[in-house]
């Protein structure tokens, strides 16, 4: 591991300089706990936002409609019972030809409390067909938290699933490292192939005996989001600490997977289990990492900014924190990062239009979107 780059960085990313030129722009209110904004392919008229109770609700022309595009709240675990609170609607995502297909996908954890990957089919942009299910994938989860539950279509056209590692403190049977079992995990599959689904044949764990070939990258807590950076194709994943640190990781593009990115061996860069002595051949650094001494404790991860609106953020990565109430812009190329905004609160999610500007889902129900402020 390069530790003398990662204690560079560190150093410098505490040259914190203050916020102050952006603004959260009300966009939405009246929502139940949002907890992610997409918009489909080709239709910059529409935004469909997660709610975490089952719902994906609306905006038309920036109006929530009284109509949910897809009501699955009788399907999935209702997150306001006891142990429930990270569990409900978790992902969405559109397939790339969505425009000629009407074909979407959800993840959620169900009423049992197991991860459920499901595709629907939308005839209009208005109204899903809730009669079209069709179960892509289940992973039964051990635990109540770290489900996970971010998926996106990757630039390879594949769909990529997160999975935390199914709970409890520590990762108790050390599921992330165990590469027989998806939790811990970030997994491909081929949506367009098979039934349910085909493994892509660059997968690096094909063939590869007790490995499940549907992953992609291992050593994973909890990366609740990822992305990718729409200018250079590089995967950047925000993966949840356990007590004392946060961390960012990158896959550069092009990159043949099987990355390992180091839980429970590692949090952030620190040895966790063990103790000490912890490094092992091929555990990757992440690119950043913040302590929860700062007054984090799990981060939230957004994108690599490329829109033409802000431009003091462009080429920088944006994430937040639920428990400091930020949203820092981290810069890849210096190391540094910056305040973006400094009282935003519990921010669960953010969001990217078709036109690259963000948005910020925050839990009391509203949805904002990142404006520069007037001079």
């Amino acid at each position: 591991m390069q530790r003398f780059g990662l204690i560079l960085l560190l150093f410098l990313a505490a040259c914190e300089p203050g916020g102050g030129a952006y603004h959260p722009e009300p966009f939405l209110a009246g929502l139940d706990r949002p907890l992610f904004l997409v918009q489909a392919p080709g239709d910059a008229s529409r935004h469909y936002i997660l709610e975490q109770s089952g719902r994906v609700r609306l905006a038309l022309d920036g109006e929530l409609q009284a109509e949910a595009f897809l009501d699955l709240s009788a399907e999935v675990f209702d997150p306001t019972a006891r142990g429930g609170g990270e569990r409900g609607l978790l992902g969405l995502a559109f397939h790339p030809g969505f425009e000629e297909n009407r074909r979407f996908f959800v993840n959620f954890t169900d009423g049992e409390g197991h991860t459920r990957v499901v595709e629907y089919a939308a005839p209009s942009g208005d109204r899903a067909d809730p009669t079209s299910a069709r179960l892509i994938l289940k992973v039964e989860q051990p635990y109540t938290n770290h489900n996970g539950g971010c998926i996106e279509f990757g630039p390879d056209g594949f769909l990529h699933i997160g999975m935390g590692d199914g709970g409890d403190k520590g990762d108790p049977d050390n599921r992330a490292q165990d590469l027989s079992t998806l939790l811990g995990k970030l997994l491909r599959i081929d949506v367009d192939g098979g039934e349910p689904y085909r493994i892509p044949p660059g997968n690096p764990f094909v063939g590869i005996k007790d490995a499940r070939p549907e992953i992609w990258a291992y050593g994973l807590r909890n990366p609740w989001r990822f992305s990718w950076d729409p200018g250079t194709g590089d995967l950047w994943i925000a993966d949840v600490g356990q007590k004392a640190w946060e961390e960012i990781d990158m896959e550069p593009a092009g990159d043949a997977g099987g990355r390992n990115y180091g839980w429970r061996l590692r949090e952030g860069a620190h040895c966790f289990d063990p103790p000490e002595d912890c490094d092992r051949p091929g555990l990757v650094d992440p690119v950043f990492e913040y302590s929860h001494a700062t007054g984090g404790c799990s981060i939230t991860g957004g994108y690599l900014y490329r829109g033409d609106a802000l431009s003091g953020l462009r080429g920088k990565y944006l994430f937040a924190d639920w428990c400091a109430g930020k949203v820092w812009a981290f810069n890849p190329e210096t190391g540094r990062h910056e305040t973006v905004l400094k009282e935003m609160g519990p921010v669960t999610s953010f969001g990217r239009g078709l036109d690259g500007e963000l948005f910020i889902c925050v839990g009391d129900g509203g949805v904002f979107r990142l404006v520069a402020r007037d001079p």
